[in-house]
């Protein structure tokens, strides 16, 4: 074995060290002397390892978290889109509770031989996440972009909205239509997306409203990204006295006029509503939904441009690719409510 790697080194112009890490497919190695040492490989005639043989030139694998928020869907359909359109053959793999996990489906892909890989709202959100997993993956020669997220620990091109933004213009709207206590329900805090909204909430507020930090905190509800996530972040808010409620996604946004049903207030009358992604079909929700518009065709069409580009060899600059949001106003959001309608803030002892 060694007599190959120092005939593989010579021929490639490398060192030994650096052509065992290529064969290992460990990370550290730019993809020109990757490619050198492919090619030494082949010109002595020695068979590539499994993991590094020549990948499928028409599959790509898209991996989301899940298919039951709309949001995603829409994601696969338009990367689908684009990517067919180039030649490409997209292959869905979608985590399930109890079933595969992100590393799963990842090992899959690249077992099938896919030319390289879209993650959309994967693990690279996850602050608590070990980002090394997509610098093995990247060390296997596998390009890959990532959706809906951001960590300076990894080296490829993102694509993000501008959540900051997308919150100053709810909270802009919302204070236009004289509300002034203004709640957010969002996600886990261990999540990018949701970090990067609170900043723009607590900002918004300040700026906007001359509200500050300390009485903005109160205001800010975690749950989940479900509607009854939805539903139990904004009974809490409902509680503590808000009166309008910006919600980090359309399906906690229907949680959000569910909890005040429940509790006789009518939407938007006595509680506004605003969700985020304008899902297929929100605007057919009773009331129909006021959201921020997360760009979806533009960033599913980025993220495929950059894929494309790292698999012809010429990357995107790795660095985040940010999409500016835009405010769609329907039916349920409306003057704030008068102080006989206001929801009584919950009394503490």
């Amino acid at each position: 074995m060694t007599a190959r790697l120092s005939d593989i080194a010579a021929q490639a112009g490398v060192s030994e060290a650096t052509v065992s890490r290529v064969l290992n497919g460990k990370p550290g190695v730019s993809a020109t002397t990757r490619q050198s040492v492919l090619a030494a490989l082949d010109v002595l005639g020695y068979e590539r390892p499994v993991r590094l043989r020549q990948r499928s030139a028409g599959l790509v694998g898209l991996i989301t978290p899940e298919l039951d928020n709309p949001i995603f869907p829409a994601f696969a359909q338009v990367i689908g889109q684009a990517l067919t359109r180039q030649g490409y053959t997209p292959v869905l793999a979608t985590q399930t509770p109890g079933g595969s996990t992100e590393d799963e489906l990842t090992e899959m892909l690249v077992d099938r031989g896919v030319a390289g890989i879209i993650f959309v709202s994967g693990l690279h959100a996850d602050t608590s996440a070990d980002m090394q997993r997509y610098e093995q993956l990247r060390g296997q020669g596998v390009p890959f972009v990532l959706i809906n997220g951001f960590s300076d620990k990894v080296q490829a091109p993102f694509v993000s909205p501008d959540d900051r933004a997308a919150v100053d213009l709810a909270v802009t709207h919302l204070g236009a239509l004289g509300h002034r206590r203004i709640g957010l329900a969002l996600g886990p805090k261990r999540f990018v997306p949701v970090q990067r909204k609170i900043e723009g909430f607590v900002r918004a507020m300040r700026e906007r409203l001359q509200t500050g930090p300390t009485e903005a905190e109160p205001f800010i509800q975690h749950s989940l990204y479900t509607l009854e996530g939805g539903q139990a972040a904004a009974s809490a808010l409902i509680e503590r006295g808000a009166t309008a409620i910006v919600c980090a996604s359309d399906m906690m946004a229907l949680g959000a006029i569910r909890a005040a049903r429940q509790r006789g207030l009518d939407v938007p009358r006595d509680l506004s509503v605003v969700g985020f992604d304008d899902s297929p079909l929100i605007a057919f929700t009773d009331p129909p939904l006021t959201t921020i518009r997360q760009p979806v065709t533009a960033m599913g069409q980025a993220a495929v441009r950059a894929l494309l580009e790292e698999i012809g060899g010429t990357p995107a600059p790795h660095s985040e690719f940010v999409f500016h949001p835009e405010l769609v106003v329907r039916g349920s959001t409306a003057s704030a409510p008068k102080p006989a309608r206001i929801p009584k803030p919950l009394r503490t002892p």
